[in-house]
């Protein structure tokens, strides 16, 4: 890939490959949004709304024009635009020059058979927003089940209703048509090696076919797999034909990995809370701070910054795979109960205690960062005001409860040391 300094006064066109419907929108906006976040989004209907009346292309527009139209810096809209690119939304080019001349070329999104049935994209999915919304969106774009055994089909043919006139038929291949760009993964392990690494009387190597090795480029991405551990994996998903077959393949995947986990799919820990979640910025008040930093922040920064800028122990790590996996509850609300628990329990992230806890948060549907915290100031007001106690007294409240909190911020020097911190340690 390579990588290329963007200016405001670079230049760019928007060019359509492919034919976008509201049908389109619609999957943008349920299911990708999710992943690539609204910001993405935005940026995508943007460069839609720039094309012209026959949705072809755009006239020539500059980068700070773009900035001007959606209030944003350019270096926010360069990384909204990479996600763009790595979802399989957009392709870019560049000639460069004393203003570099941009070519944004825009492509459908995957239908919802196709997203659903992607093992990323499904995955990805699922963990940024939970099983519970996950099922409701597989249940929108399911097909009805209507059943149609007792009716006779009596559809036409063509030849039942239109007469051949034996004219000669022409190619046009330069009509607009539906373009799918996909997602491409760069991978470090050699496939053609791991299929050598089989015998062909155990597998018949012509029946491999580029979907085949698509597939299983992208299961070997979302769970983590060594050439090793993918050569036994498809040892074990050859059927008696002597073909790989695809189902059992994404099976044994998911088993070997919940086993290599303990139960476990691929860790979510760095997820931050999903878009649709997060509460829109209103003012700059401590609360509004601490919100943000909650939605924007992911379980596992949160808990390193707890301990002093050093990595969380598998212990604790574990208990953040309990909480977002298990107790199914979102980043930002996970970020609130971590510093919840640390500020009444003595600084101790004891799994017994979190577990209790966060059961009530579950029941109780907490799903925003503004929830939990109301929820967390309830619990500990309703601690306070209890009397005759065995247990010991809580004295010290997260800074965030009440309407007049002061949060003390982290400095502009303090937050950077904290970045660089972060990107050594991963």
């Amino acid at each position: 890939m390579i990588k290329n300094n963007v200016l405001p006064a670079d230049t760019f066109v928007v060019v359509n490959k492919t034919i976008l419907t509201e049908q389109d929108r619609k999957i943008i906006t349920m299911l990708y949004q999710p992943i690539i976040g609204s910001i993405s989004t935005n940026l995508f209907f943007t460069f839609w709304s720039y094309l012209d009346k026959l949705e072809l292309m755009s006239t020539e527009e500059t980068h700070h024009q773009l900035m001007t139209n959606m209030n944003m810096n350019l270096e926010d809209i360069i990384e909204a635009r990479e996600k763009l690119e790595g979802i399989g939304l957009l392709k870019t080019y560049v000639k460069k020059g004393n203003i570099n001349s941009y070519i944004y070329c825009l492509y459908s999104p995957l239908s919802a058979y196709e997203f659903f049935n992607n093992p990323i994209l499904d995955v990805t999915l699922l963990d940024n927003i939970g099983k519970e919304q996950y099922e409701k969106l597989v249940q929108y774009f399911k097909l009805p089940n209507f059943k149609i055994e007792n009716y006779d089909d009596i559809t036409c043919s063509f030849s039942d209703v239109f007469k051949s006139n034996k004219i000669s038929y022409n190619e046009h291949k330069d009509i607009k048509k539906i373009n799918k760009n996909g997602i491409n993964i760069n991978e470090d392990f050699d496939l053609n090696y791991v299929f050598d690494m089989i015998p062909d009387e155990v597998l018949n190597k012509r029946k491999i076919t580029k979907e085949m090795k698509t597939i299983i480029e992208k299961l070997s991405f979302i769970y983590n797999l060594s050439e090793e551990t993918l050569i036994e994996i498809l040892f074990n998903s050859i059927n008696d034909d002597h073909i790989i077959d695809l189902e059992k393949l994404k099976a044994n995947c998911r088993k070997y990995y919940s086993f290599e986990n303990k139960g476990k799919v691929p860790s979510i820990v760095y997820n931050t809370q999903p878009e649709y979640l997060r509460k829109e910025v209103t003012d700059l008040s401590d609360k509004s701070r601490m919100i943000h930093k909650f939605e924007t922040t992911s379980p596992f920064e949160i808990l390193y910054e707890k301990n002093n800028y050093t990595k969380p122990s598998l212990t604790d790590l574990k208990t953040l795979e309990y909480l977002l996996l298990d107790q199914e509850l979102t980043p930002g609300v996970v970020n609130v109960l971590i510093d919840y628990v640390l500020r009444i329990n003595d600084n101790k992230f004891s799994r017994n205690f979190v577990e209790a806890i966060s059961s009530q948060w579950v029941r109780s549907k907490i799903k925003t960062v503004e929830e939990a915290m109301t929820l967390a100031e309830k619990e500990y007001k309703g601690k306070r005001n209890t009397t005759n106690k065995t247990t010991k007294t809580i004295e010290k409240k997260p800074s965030w409860f009440g309407k007049d909190i002061k949060e003390n911020l982290a400095t502009e020097e303090e937050q950077l040391e904290f970045e660089r911190k972060l990107k050594n340690m991963k």
